[in-house]
């Protein structure tokens, strides 16, 4: 790998082109779900499931695919990623039947666990000098935001130009071309495969943690679709039985997949709870702002994509000029108390939105605010805890935060969504529309409730980490132990 600018360059690019084609692939084949479903003779009650698929095993996969990354190397196991999620993709591309597509995407899911942290560990380790790292996560994070906006507005142009199937396919030449330049622009792993023992990569941990987060995130889903029964209950209560297992066995073991140690560091165990507040406020507006210009305004589905659309295209200049700045003019902590603060502000302009408000007046400078504190939010969450990480457990910490962002965006969206039912139903007076924007009202509100938890966190637990000099290097190969005890001197 280049260690000159251009070779940064190349890196970032092809880093920051993954994330936002997993992320886009969580929303974007929302609106190919009428064709898909006329196409392939899909029952409402399965079609769900080819979103729904990928969310689970992306959410589940993600904190053994972190541990996996720091055991086997960065550039291995973003190869491997990469691998299983074009496969995936080209698969659900070519398939002629709907249980075939829900495995690919199940498939895809699981690359994209894979992806995650390898290049939050592949960021951290390439762009070492501080005004290049704050650069490189300034765009990278904003990648999130942006894929999570423009997915549903993408896959509605997609669909409507060229057919469902290339929702997926589309994925297929960025992922080979990124295969193809990998080896030149990551750098080396320096692992030997070889003498990575069996159980340095603590399998029991890996199946019962692994286990635990899939039922979870499958039974958070079906809650978000307002589909528990008997079952799922008990699924529920197989997880916590999982997840007790999980705790007994990272603690026994020699090298667990978790180490607990790591929640001592307040940094990492307020990053990972601020995610998680983070996708529970932010994932369910685009769902309710969807169905807002639908519901509300009466607009066509690929037509109230695009009006969520400026979120997105304003999320690109703020990552690539205005949040480096920020990150070197006052830390990752105060980007991420700013970026909750317009987090929250957008929310409440959003719940207080009229039910005929116009689009330009109404609406837009509520989604300029919310679109300027979401990467933001990103960075913020993130940055502190990968900064508190030692190089040896960056994949660990990635994963552990992206998945508790991932159980939160599945939370969110399932308790909002029955605050909006419940609102709109008790609503009297007024017509439909009134009752339904109602309901989103509530709805942005709870999210806007969440914002503020998250702020309180951030102020209260997330500190500012150590800067380095400009000129020095980014951190030191000291272990986290040994930052906690001057930790807990500061404290």
């Amino acid at each position: 790998m280049s260690n000159t600018l251009a070779g940064q360059r190349g890196t970032l690019l092809l880093l920051t082109s993954v994330e936002l084609v997993v992320f886009l692939d969580s929303s974007v084949v929302n609106l190919a779900m009428p064709s898909i479903g006329k196409a392939l003779a899909m029952s409402v009650a399965t079609l769900v499931w080819v979103s729904s698929a990928y969310q689970v095993t992306f959410g589940g996969f993600q904190l053994g695919a972190g541990r996996t990354t720091d055991r086997l190397g960065r550039r291995l196991m973003f190869q491997t990623g990469l691998t299983v999620f074009t496969a995936a993709s080209l698969l659900a591309g070519l398939t002629h039947t709907g249980w075939a597509l829900i495995a690919a995407r199940a498939v895809q899911g699981v690359g994209a666990a894979i992806l995650i942290p390898a290049e939050l560990a592949l960021i951290t380790a390439v762009f070492t000098e501080p005004a290049a790292y704050r650069r490189a996560f300034g765009v990278w994070s904003a990648m999130g935001a942006v894929g999570a906006a423009g997915g549903v507005a993408v896959g509605g142009l997609i669909v409507s130009a060229l057919g469902w199937q290339w929702v997926f396919l589309i994925n297929v030449p960025i992922g080979v071309l990124g295969l193809l330049v990998s080896n030149r622009l990551l750098p080396r792993d320096g692992i030997d495969l070889r003498a990575v023992r069996r159980r340095e990569l603590d399998l029991p941990g890996m199946v019962t943690g692994t286990s635990c987060l899939l039922l979870l995130v499958y039974v958070v889903t079906k809650g978000a679709e307002g589909s528990l029964n008997l079952r799922h209950e008990q699924l529920a209560a197989l997880a916590v039985l999982l997840g007790a297992s999980f705790v007994i066995i990272e603690r026994r073991v020699e090298t667990p997949l978790l180490p607990f140690r790591l929640f001592r560091t307040r940094n990492i165990t307020g990053s990972s709870v601020v995610s998680f507040l983070v996708g529970a406020a932010h994932v369910p507006v685009f769902v309710f702002l969807s169905l807002y210009f639908q519901e509300v305004h009466g607009y066509s589905a690929v037509r109230s994509g695009l009006a969520v659309l400026p979120i997105a295209v304003t999320g690109i200049p703020v990552a690539r000029l205005l949040i480096p700045r920020a990150l070197k003019a006052v830390g990752p902590r105060m980007v991420l108390i700013g970026g909750l603060a317009l987090l929250t502000v957008g929310l409440l302009l959003l719940s207080r939105i009229p039910t005929h408000a116009d689009y330009v007046t109404g609406f837009l400078p509520a989604a300029a605010v919310f679109a300027v504190g979401l990467p933001a939010c990103f960075v913020g969450s993130t940055m502190p805890a990968m900064k508190a990480a030692r190089p040896s457990e960056t994949g660990i910490v990635s994963g552990v935060v992206n998945t508790a962002q991932r159980l939160g965006a599945g939370m969110g969206v399932a308790v909002l969504a029955a605050v909006a039912n419940s609102r709109t139903a008790d609503h009297h007076g007024g017509s439909a529309a009134d009752a339904i924007n109602a309901g989103y009202h509530s709805a942005f509100l709870g999210a806007a409730t969440l914002a503020v938890l998250g702020l309180v966190v951030a102020v209260l637990v997330v500190q500012q980490p150590p800067e380095p000099a400009e000129d020095g290097p980014q951190r030191d190969e000291q272990p986290v132990a040994a930052a906690e005890d001057g930790q807990a001197a500061a404290d």
